[in-house]
């Protein structure tokens, strides 16, 4: 009895050292899968890696031919510019001689027009003029004819009158002087005088030589004698 018990004890440690063994070997089973699958894992993230460079080296590839092509096209377009900036610039020189011609026969045609302006500009004053100086010649031919002094009187003054109105036609006006104040716009003074009347102090008392605008600018100031 003491044999069959010891028997079964064994045989129950033996069946529990089975099922231990057991447990490490599933255990480390396990382990071995874990280690695999990691090194799966490992494995497929260094593939990936290198396909991931792989890719990128071949756009770096791809890239550089663009830039070689990119270089290529930037060196015709560069034998290409040459010609072209020589055919701009003989237009432009073309374009200027022509402008510079044209300017020059401006400039020369302005310059004769001017000359011919300056010459010709006391034309029509000259020609009104010219019936004023006709009865001048046919007084001076009666004067000794005649010994009436009225007659010639009224005659010198019709030619006076006439050569007042046309003055005045081409826009001559007579600047007012007698009684005025002085004016250094208008007046000039040749001289003062004393004056007893303290309203003519500082006015024109007498004038001596008329003065005359045309289209109101002065072309000539009147000589004037001025009161103090």
């Amino acid at each position: 009895m003491v044999k069959k018990k010891k028997s079964g004890q064994q045989e129950m440690e033996n069946m529990q050292g089975g099922a231990n063994d057991k447990e490490h070997a599933g255990q480390a089973e396990g382990a071995g899968k874990k280690e695999k699958n990691q090194d799966k894992e490992i494995n497929g993230n260094q593939q990936d890696d290198e396909k991931s460079e792989q890719e990128k080296a071949g756009e770096t590839v791809d890239t550089g031919d663009t830039g070689e092509d990119m270089i290529a096209g930037t060196g015709e377009t560069q034998e290409a510019g040459p010609g072209h900036d020589g055919e701009k610039l003989k237009e432009a020189q073309d374009r200027y001689l022509r402008l510079s011609a044209e300017f020059d026969n401006y400039r020369k045609r302005t310059l004769k027009e001017k000359s011919d302006l300056i010459k010709l500009a006391g034309e029509d004053i000259i020609s009104g003029l010219l019936p004023v100086l006709d009865d001048f010649d046919r007084a001076l031919h009666n004067l000794d004819k005649t010994t009436e002094v009225d007659p010639m009187k009224k005659g010198v003054e019709l030619i006076h009158s006439k050569l007042n109105e046309f003055l005045r036609q081409k826009g001559v006006k007579e600047i007012k002087a007698l009684g005025k104040e002085f004016d250094t716009d208008l007046h000039e003074a040749v001289t003062k005088i004393p004056v007893e009347e303290k309203k003519n102090k500082g006015k024109i008392v007498d004038v001596i030589e008329k003065g005359y605008l045309l289209h109101d600018k002065v072309i000539r100031y009147a000589k004037v004698v001025v009161g103090e």
